[in-house]
């Protein structure tokens, strides 16, 4: 990753375009796509969604930043879906781990 950019999530992209539909007034195609998706998937707020990174990066030592964007953009709650998601990394959990981040994730879905 570049210097300059950073993880986002699907929370934060939502509140992002909102902005930019509201300062500009309209948006590009991609954008009102994107816009779309966001708001069809984006189930936590931008504060949960951080309270929630910081939480899996805390205490789910295994974890990259990026792993732990991409478990709270998709929510998982079943240890198979856990899986998926680090089926193609060089990061190997064990059951423990995954049922750690079960478990937080849980709270946030409560």
């Amino acid at each position: 990753m570049k210097e300059n950019e950073r993880f986002v999530s699907i929370a934060e992209v939502k509140n992002i375009l909102k902005r930019i539909q509201k300062e500009r007034g309209e948006l590009t195609y991609e954008q009102k796509t994107a816009l779309k998706h966001a708001e069809a998937f984006a189930r936590l707020s931008v504060t949960q969604t951080k309270k929630l990174i910081k939480e899996l990066m805390e205490e789910v030592e295994k974890l990259e930043e990026k792993h732990a964007y991409k478990i709270a953009d998709l929510l998982p709650t079943h240890e198979d879906d856990v899986k998926v998601i680090f089926a193609k990394e060089r990061v190997s959990l064990d059951d423990e781990d995954i049922k750690k981040i079960l478990e937080i994730v849980g709270r946030y879905l409560e």
